[in-house]
């Protein structure tokens, strides 16, 4: 991935409230002999200390080699997981060092404090072209702290540690913590290839999305992406919902969900959706057969039922008539925007689903875009790679806020002079 566009691009979302504006890249940026701090989001899947998709940490590969091979001493800091504000090895970034050593086939140093002494003394030894990686920006409780004092204190220590700032780690741009929204107001500042792509995305998925325009949402976070179908529904022709997004819709309808989760708030939100899209004329299309077993684990007995849910049982994937009419709603779309799986894709008996949708996806002509680190580990995890799609966003939450419409703190912070 090299930079969508050469120079200054222009950033379609609001900055807290101001015209849309510019952002510097790192090409404008005098990065040689400099220390360069990049915050990135190597949030990646850890099972026993071992990464199970590296997705994350590709993406952010460009615009690491590009600094890199203008001669930046580069010192790279992400956050991994919820800690808890403190030390937790489970969620240590080391193994992380190891495979991003491997991906860009040169040495990274670790630093096992994200700043003090020990940081300082491994970015001490940088030489031009050197990479070192931070421990985990979350063992430090400054960088999530909801007290301004404590998040500006924590900034002012990683910005000390380096000449420079880039921003490219898209999948964070919603969060206002100290790495995130603070330090690009210490150091000059730019977005990095990621930031750019994403935006770049996400800019065709709004103004400019050609019609029809169909919304493929399933997963869980729920409420989450309720609010995106709210700010689209007079954008997108047609919504489809599988998963456990699917639940509080179908409750709302009247159907039993029976242990499938679907908080009574949701349901009501669900109520009025199915309302305001009739009014827009804005068709919801919703399973009409479902997967369904007590538990979802592998080689329990499962079965598939139409829309009412037995009680005990949970719906675990979308049945095969539900794949029949979510694909007859792809047919002929030329914008698709999916995020979240259609069930348990983790386990086979319950991976159909996702599996067919992420096929009839991937061999549409729209321009497709893949958003959420669940769907993206279930299309690489089917399969799939990451060219069958238009773009696969590395930003979840992010890219749902900013559908929905919120201006994102990071974005804002690299958009100030």
């Amino acid at each position: 991935m090299g930079p969508p566009q050469a120079g200054h691009w222009s950033l379609p979302v609001r900055l807290h409230g101001a015209k849309p504006g510019a952002m510097k890249t790192i090409e404008d940026l005098d990065v040689r002999g400099r220390r360069v701090l990049v915050r990135v989001d190597f949030n990646v899947p850890l099972h026993n200390g071992q990464i199970t998709d590296d997705g994350r940490i590709r993406a952010s590969l460009p615009t690491l080699a590009a600094l890199a091979d203008r001669g930046a001493r580069l010192i790279v800091c992400s956050h991994l997981g919820r800690p808890g504000d403190q030390r937790d090895l489970r969620y240590s970034l080391a193994p992380v060092a190891v495979r991003l050593s491997q991906l860009l086939g040169r040495e990274v140093k670790f630093a096992a404090d994200t700043v003090g002494p020990e940081a300082e003394s491994a970015i001490a030894s940088l030489l031009p072209g050197d990479t070192v990686l931070l421990e985990n920006l979350r063992f430090n409780p400054g960088e999530t702290a909801k007290d301004d004092a404590a998040r500006a204190a924590f900034a002012t220590q990683l910005a000390r540690l380096a000449d420079l700032y880039v921003g490219d780690g898209f999948a964070a741009m919603h969060r206002r913590h100290a790495s995130v929204f603070e330090v690009p107001a210490r150091l000059p500042h730019a977005a990095g290839y990621l930031v750019q792509a994403e935006v770049q995305a996400l800019g065709r998925l709004t103004a400019r999305a050609e019609r029809p325009y169909v919304l493929v949402l399933g997963g869980a976070k729920v409420r989450d992406k309720l609010g995106v179908i709210s700010n689209l529904l007079s954008t997108v022709d047609t919504v489809v919902v599988g998963g456990a997004m699917a639940f509080p819709f179908l409750a709302a309808l009247g159907h039993p969900i029976g242990h499938s989760p679907a908080d009574p708030d949701d349901v009501n939100t669900a109520r009025h959706y199915l309302l305001d899209a009739a009014a827009a004329r804005t068709e919801i299309v919703l399973p009409v057969d479902l997967v369904v077993a007590p538990e979802a684990t592998a080689n329990v007995p499962h079965r598939i039922v139409a829309r009412d849910v037995p009680h005990g049982q949970l719906a675990l994937d979308i049945g095969p008539e539900s794949v029949k009419l979510f694909e007859a709603s792809l047919a002929g779309a030329r914008t698709i925007f999916w995020n979240g799986p259609m069930g348990v894709f983790e386990v086979e008996a319950f991976a159909a689903g996702t599996r067919e949708i992420a096929r009839a996806i991937a061999a549409s002509d729209a321009y497709t875009v893949v958003g959420g680190g669940d769907t993206a580990a279930a299309i690489r995890g089917l399969g799939f790679t990451d060219d069958q799609f238009g773009h696969v966003s590395t930003g979840g939450g992010a890219s749902l806020e900013c559908l929905e419409g919120r201006v994102l703190p990071g974005l804002a912070a690299l958009g100030r002079d």
